[in-house]
Formats: C-alpha cells, sequence, structure tokens
C-alpha cells in the first residue's frame, strides 16, 4: 500500500499545481526536396519537449498552434532523407520553409537521453546514437538487445536467442541502465539469466548512451544509458498506426505485433499488442538445441493531454514471457542433448522434444507490470518536469521435471520510481536544471528457494544540470549527491542462518563536464570528462545460494564498497557529401570493481557445495581496481553524385585488466572481443510507380580473436574469430495515389552456415559433446527472416 499511496499522493499533488498564463504562437511553414523542388507530403515535425508532431500536407505544409513563448528543439524527417534539427526562438508568429537532403548521415536528429531537455546529438559531449524505426524493422532479431549490437561499442551477454543482456564498452549488469520511456528499468538485471522485460516491437527509437551518466540518473549508469522509447507524439485529428509480422526460419520463430494511436484536439491515445513465438535454435554442429524456445504476448498504451500549458500522459505495459533455460546436458556415449539429467526421468531428447515449441524444464516466466504518469508542465518560461512510476517485476524459475510446478525461485519486485525536474528560464543561453530522483524498492521470495534475501531500498539523488549553448560551442556540465538504504531481513533455514539482517546506507558524490565544438559546419570535436559509481547489487551483497544454469554456489559480501569510476571520453566528427566519419577514444579508470573470486577449502582444493546431490564450486564476491580503454569508428563512403551508394565500416575495441593478477589473470572478465563491420549498401528512392525506398545490402561482421580471457578459476576461454556475411533487401509498396500501402523486409543471416560461439555467450561453457570434442553449444546458424508492415493512416 506504501508504493500506491505515493503515487497517487504525489500524482494528485502534480496535477493541482497552478499554472500561469502565457502568450503562444504560431510555426509554420512548406517542406521541400533540396535538390528537386518538390513538395514533401507526410514529412514530420517534432517537438520533443512539448510531446507534439505534425505531418506537412499534401502541399507540403505544416503549422502548429499554440506553442508557448520561447525557445523550443525542432526535428524534421521523411524516410530516405537526412533529418534536420534547428533551435526557434518564438517571440511571435514564424514562418519558417524547410528543405530535406538525401540521407548520407544515419546518427543525427536529437536525444533525450543523458540530458535534462530534447538536444541535438551533435551537441552533446558524450558519444550517443540513435537508432530509428527504421533501422529496427530493416534488420532480423529475437530481441531488442540483439538488434542494438549494431551499434559500434555495444555487446550482449546471452543464453540464447530469448535471453540477452546489454554490455557497453566491456561493461554489463547492473552497471548499464535501461530506460523505458525515461524510466529505470528494474527487474533483477544482476541475473546471468536474466533479460530485459521490454517488446522490441512496441519501440519508436532507441538511444545509446556510451559512458557514465550517474549525475542524471544516480547508480547504475556508470557504463552508459540504453533508453527505450515507445512513445511518438500524432499530428492533431490523426488516427495512425501499424501492423507488423516477421517470420525466421531458423528457430521458427513467429511475431505479429499492431499499434494505433491517435490525437484529437490534444487529447492523446495509443494502445499495442504483440504476440511471438520461437522454437529451438539451430546449428550444423549441435542440430537443435534443447529447450531453446520461448514465447511471449506483450501488450500497452497510453493515454493524455497535450496543450498550451503542456502535457499529462498516462502510459501502462504488461510483458510476459515463457523461456526454456538452455542446460546443454549429453549423453557420453552419443553426444546428443538429454532430458532431466541426474533424475529418474532423464533421457535422450527425441525429434519432437528438440523441435518443439513446447518448453521443458528448467525454465522461467517473467511477468513485467508498468504504470507511469509523465507530466510536463509550462510555467511561464520554465518547465516542471514530474514522472512517477510503478513496476512489478514476477520473475518464477521451475527446474524440478518430477514436480514440474514448484517454484524453485520465485521473486516479487515492487518498485516506484520518481523524477522531479525544474528547467529553469533560459537566460542569454544558459539552460539549467534542478531535480530529484530516485526510487523505493521491495523484493520478497515466494519460490522452494532463495538466494537473496527479501529486501527494502530507498535511492533519492539530487541534481543540478547546465547547458551553455554558444555560436559554435556547447558546453554541458553537472553534478549530483545520492544517498541509497538497503535494508535486508535475516532468514533461517533448518534452524541455520541463510541470511544476516544486513543495514547498509551508501552516499556518492557524482559529475560531469563536457564540450562540443563546431570549427566549421562538418566539423564536431567532443570531449567529456564523467565521474559514475555503482552501488552493490543484493545478490553481490547477501547471496547464498546457486542459481539454475549457473555452474557455481555465490557468496555475497556484506563488506563490499560502492564502484566509482571517472571516464574520458574525446570525439572527432566529420560529416561532407563523399564520406562521413566518426572516431571516439575513451579511458575508463575503475576503483573497487567488484568480481567472484573462487573460494578454496582448508584443504587446499576448491570449496565445494553439495546442491541436489551435485557437487559445485563456491565463489565470493571480491572487489579490486581497474582500467578499460578503447575506441569506436565508423567511416562511411557516400561518393557524391552518387549518394544512393554506401560503404560503411565500423570498428569497435574494448580491453579491460586489473591493477593485480587474480588467479594469475590480470584481464577483466567478459570483455567482448574487437569487431570490424563492413556493409556495402544501395538505396534506390525511386524504384518505379509502385515500388519506393529499395535498398539492397551485403554485410560482413568481422569478430576477432579473443585471445585475452579472463582465465583466472578456468572461468573463461580464449574464443576463435568467425567472420559472418549478412545480406538485406526492402523497399515500400505504394498504391495508385501515392499512399504506402506496406513494406517489404527481407533478410539471410549467416549465409555460410558457419558454427561460431560468441566470447560473450554463456552457453560456451556448457557439456563437451564427447562424440566431436566440441565443447558447450554454438551459436546459431544460417536464419532467413521475412517482414511485413502495414501502416495504418486516417485523417478526420
Amino acid at each position: 500500500m506504501f508504493f500506491q499511496k505515493s503515487f497517487l499522493g504525489l500524482l494528485l499533488l502534480s496535477i493541482n499545481i497552478v499554472l500561469s498564463a502565457q502568450n503562444s504562437y504560431t510555426f509554420s511553414g512548406r517542406i521541400t526536396d533540396a535538390k528537386s523542388g518538390s513538395l514533401m507530403p507526410g514529412a514530420s515535425v517534432v517537438i520533443s519537449d512539448e510531446d507534439r508532431a505534425v505531418a506537412a500536407d499534401s502541399l507540403g505544409f505544416f503549422q502548429f498552434k499554440n506553442l508557448r513563448a520561447g525557445h523550443h528543439i525542432v526535428e524534421v524527417s521523411f524516410a530516405g532523407y537526412a533529418s534536420i534539427v534547428l533551435h526557434i526562438d518564438l517571440v511571435q508568429n514564424l514562418e519558417k520553409n524547410l528543405t530535406l537532403q538525401p540521407l548520407v548521415v544515419e546518427n543525427q536528429g536529437v536525444t533525450v537521453t543523458g540530458v535534462a531537455g530534447a538536444t541535438i546529438i551533435k551537441k552533446t559531449p558524450a558519444p550517443v546514437y540513435l537508432v530509428k524505426k527504421s533501422m529496427l524493422l530493416q534488420s532480423a532479431n529475437t530481441n531488442i538487445i540483439d538488434a542494438l549490437t549494431r551499434v559500434p561499442g555495444v555487446a550482449q551477454l546471452s543464453s540464447g536467442p530469448a535471453i540477452s543482456k546489454p554490455f557497453i564498452r566491456g561493461l554489463g549488469y547492473n552497471r548499464v541502465l535501461i530506460l523505458n520511456d525515461g524510466v529505470r528499468q528494474e527487474g533483477q538485471q544482476w541475473g546471468d539469466e536474466h533479460g530485459v522485460e521490454v517488446d522490441e516491437m512496441s519501440l519508436a527509437r532507441a538511444e545509446v548512451l556510451k559512458g557514465p551518466a550517474s549525475f542524471m540518473y544516480g547508480s547504475d549508469a556508470l557504463a552508459g544509458v540504453i533508453n527505450l522509447i515507445t512513445n511518438v507524439p500524432v499530428a492533431n485529428n490523426k488516427i495512425m498506426g501499424n501492423i507488423t509480422s516477421n517470420f525466421q526460419s531458423n528457430n521458427n520463430l513467429y511475431s505479429v505485433s499492431g499499434k494505433m494511436a491517435g490525437n484529437r484536439k490534444g487529447l492523446n491515445w495509443s494502445v499495442y499488442g504483440t504476440y511471438k513465438s520461437a522454437g529451438s535454435y539451430r546449428n550444423k554442429f549441435d542440430g537443435y538445441v534443447l529447450n531453446s524456445g520461448f514465447n511471449e504476448k506483450n501488450a500497452g498504451g497510453l493515454i493524455g493531454l497535450n496543450k498550451k500549458w503542456g502535457y499529462s500522459h498516462l502510459l501502462f505495459s504488461r510483458y510476459d514471457q515463457q523461456l526454456g533455460l538452455v542446460e546443454g546436458d549429453r549423453d557420453a556415449t552419443t553426444g546428443q542433448f538429454i532430458l532431466f539429467k541426474g533424475t529418474p526421468l532423464e533421457h535422450i531428447a527425441n525429434q519432437s522434444e528438440l523441435k518443439s515449441s513446447s518448453l521443458q524444464v528448467p525454465m522461467q516466466i517473467v511477468q513485467h507490470n508498468r504504470i507511469v504518469s509523465d507530466n510536463n508542465f509550462i510555467i511561464k518560461k520554465s518547465r516542471l518536469k514530474i514522472n512517477l512510476a510503478l513496476q512489478k517485476n514476477i520473475r518464477r524459475e521451475f527446474g524440478n521435471p518430477e514436480q514440474p510446478q514448484d517454484k524453485e525461485l520465485a521473486f516479487d519486485l515492487k518498485t516506484f520510481t520518481y523524477n522531479l525536474q525544474w528547467q529553469m528560464r533560459e537566460k542569454k543561453e544558459w539552460h539549467t536544471t534542478i531535480g530529484i530522483n530516485g526510487m523505493f524498492q521491495k523484493n520478497l521470495n515466494k519460490g522452494l528457494d532463495y538466494i537473496i534475501p527479501d529486501y527494502n531500498l530507498f535511492d533519492l539523488g539530487g541534481f543540478v544540470y547546465v547547458q551553455k549553448f554558444f555560436q559554435n560551442l556547447t558546453l554541458s556540465g553537472g553534478m549530483r549527491f545520492d544517498n541509497r538504504s538497503i535494508r535486508a531481513q535475516e532468514l533461517h533455514e533448518n534452524g541455520i542462518i541463510k541470511f544476516n539482517a544486513l543495514r547498509r546506507s551508501i552516499a556518492n558524490f557524482s559529475g560531469s563536464i563536457g564540450l562540443s565544438y563546431e570549427p566549421g559546419d562538418n566539423i564536431t570535436l567532443k570531449a567529456n570528462i564523467a565521474k559514475g559509481f555503482r552501488s552493490p547489487s543484493l545478490a553481490e551483497l547477501s547471496s547464498n545460494g546457486a542459481h539454475e544454469g549457473t555452474s557455481r554456489y555465490e557468496y555475497g559480501n556484506n563488506q563490499l564498497k560502492p564502484e566509482h569510476s571517472l571516464q574520458t571520453d574525446v570525439g572527432f566528427e566529420l560529416h561532407n557529401e563523399h564520406l562521413t566519419f566518426t572516431g571516439s577514444l575513451f579511458y575508463n579508470r575503475m576503483y573497487h570493481f567488484i568480481f567472484y573470486s573462487k573460494l578454496r577449502s582448508v584443504q587446499g582444493g576448491d570449496s565445494l557445495v553439495n546442491v541436489n546431490n551435485d557437487f559445485i564450486p563456491a565463489f565470493q564476491f571480491m572487489q579490486q581496481n581497474a582500467q578499460l580503454y578503447g575506441s569506436e569508428f565508423v567511416l562511411d563512403i557516400h561518393p557524391h553524385p552518387w549518394d544512393w551508394l554506401h560503404f560503411e565500416n565500423t570498428f569497435s575495441f574494448v580491453r579491460g585488466t586489473f591493477d593485480f593478477d587474480v588467479d594469475n589473470s590480470k584481464n577483466l572478465p567478459l570483455i567482448p572481443a574487437a569487431k570490424w563491420s563492413s556493409e556495402l549498401r544501395a538505396e534506390i528512392k525511386n524504384a518505379g510507380k509502385l515500388v519506393k525506398n529499395v535498398f539492397l545490402e551485403l554485410e560482413m561482421i568481422n569478430t576477432f580473436k579473443q585471445n585475452k580471457p579472463f582465465l583466472g578459476f578456468d572461468t573463461e576461454s580464449m574464443t576463435v574469430g568467425y567472420i559472418l556475411w549478412n545480406s538485406n533487401f526492402g523497399a515500400e509498396i505504394k498504391g495508385n495515389r501515392n499512399q504506402n500501402l506496406f513494406s517489404i523486409y527481407f533478410s539471410v543471416l549467416n549465409i555460410g552456415d558457419l558454427a561460431y560461439q560468441n566470447h560473450l555467450s554463456r552457453l560456451k561453457y556448457l557439456d563437451i559433446n564427447n562424440v566431436t570434442g566440441n565443447s558447450g553449444v554454438y551459436n546459431a546458424g544460417r536464419n532467413f527472416s521475412a517482414k511485413i508492415n502495414i501502416p495504418i493512416d486516417f485523417k478526420k
């Protein structure tokens, strides 16, 4: 009840704020093609801070009414063209004609991640990468983190197609903060087999910020932030949406998703739903990988008001997933996968069980429910933002084949987050925001076993963030203080203390300062220094148990200190009519880096714990200072006048080391291998009267060998390099009145059907196949994907 009362109290407070009346103006104009001068009906014009959008009419004309006086950032976009972003200052009605150029630069637009208000990406000092809806549609993937691995510096720790955890520049787990529509996602993200509970088919775009952002978000935003955004504004008097369906051959994945949204005189609404089902994936070494299927049923929506006083939205979503856990147990004689090892039901899996989309134990059922009140009030020439959210994450794990209904582990996590920001009146291009944010959290165990205690957590943080805009220079900086209070309960099991009571209070100062300098129209220089921090998770402080699917028994360490980092980033961007080049270098100094260390028995060997008659090694979380450094480069060659041709190359590299050896290894664990990708892409805007925006691409992904793994305690092994070839094709099909009937997308992944293992695949360390001598389970083989997107557009 405490969470509900807090939510309702603050929501009523936000609604009853007395708002001051002020002048309002119109902003209008006409949008045309910069080369041909032709009109561009349907072009989108968005003002992010107002959460408002309009679409150009049949004459290319757009108009906003009732805009407040003052500063606004406007983004204009159209399929196949480069987005433009402009600053306007309204002191009277403004009419401004706009032109769009054919697309040559992908990562342009406005970001709302790591900043207090919408900001042009090139003016942010920290590296930010924008992933648009069109990019998500054009690629084949099984979850949103899988899709984001195309971003330089982003990798995934995977446990099969359904479970992916993001890594940014060599750091993952609770060091990467996931935002869902600006709200931090809380779902037991400390677990190896706990993925991200967000429906990627509902997303409008994603933003990836690389580097510490603790000054804005507090604990956990130490490696970076991934902001997953479902809501986009709809023009007045319009109802629009889409139906998307995808089939993938490798695991017989089938998905269908529908979304509708409307705006009637400022009354906004949207609703979406997704169904997804997949069987076991396969490769040429393992065949069908037993119990790697999953299914999802997701839904959500929004209702709210957009008026000249600002906006107030209520968002809701439900994520419901069932997924199998791959154990990789094999028959010693035949090398085939076996089910229910070590039980009376043990047997070699037959073809029906291997191919079936029905799940076997061990398995998980994950549900994540969320309701968000997002408010943005205009008070004279300042803004008050109030965001309040309730989340309930229920994660159940089943592992007993003789009693498959028994919940061996069950977590019931309730989280209330709050974020209040006051964007002060702009003065001579100084933009200042002060705010407080944090969360209340309560976790209960409702399963037969326990690996973390029941606990309560309270976060409170206050910050100030400042931006100063000059003609060709932008300065940004912020400071923050956080305090986290943790209370974990004592628990006895069979008369023995399993969890000691825990009382911890953790305080921290963090900050950031950076600049973006544009010495010319085509060149941008960036530099940023940021101090980040992360409080130890409850698993790191107090765990006592073995997690299903892992090969270790974990003990927490209640003496752990919070992690701190000091990261320096420098960047260079060059854009002209022939090429685009982006380069980033970073150095991250880590203090009190947390990792697990194998315990020794009193006899000198490994300390082993008996878990269901299986003796597994015991580990405890420890700390040491470390460093990470690396680079990311993007070179896109698009020679003029052949602007339709792109040859894009990306390279990312990260290296991480401890200050001192850990069991004779100085390398940090879970560092992804260096990766070089090359993509040759042709884009044809007009392939005929009824076929538009055709693209065809051939992609090579060269993942280098990882010959510097963390060898301590036999945790990791070296991983050989490999090269994957992929191909993508797509087009828009138009009607006789030039309306977009549907878009089609075809992909072939791993064209050569290569058997490979990614260094961050947890399946790499499963059982050895005694017949072939191969260790672990391999990644997916060749995969054909077909996708169709049908737009729906009504205008009243």
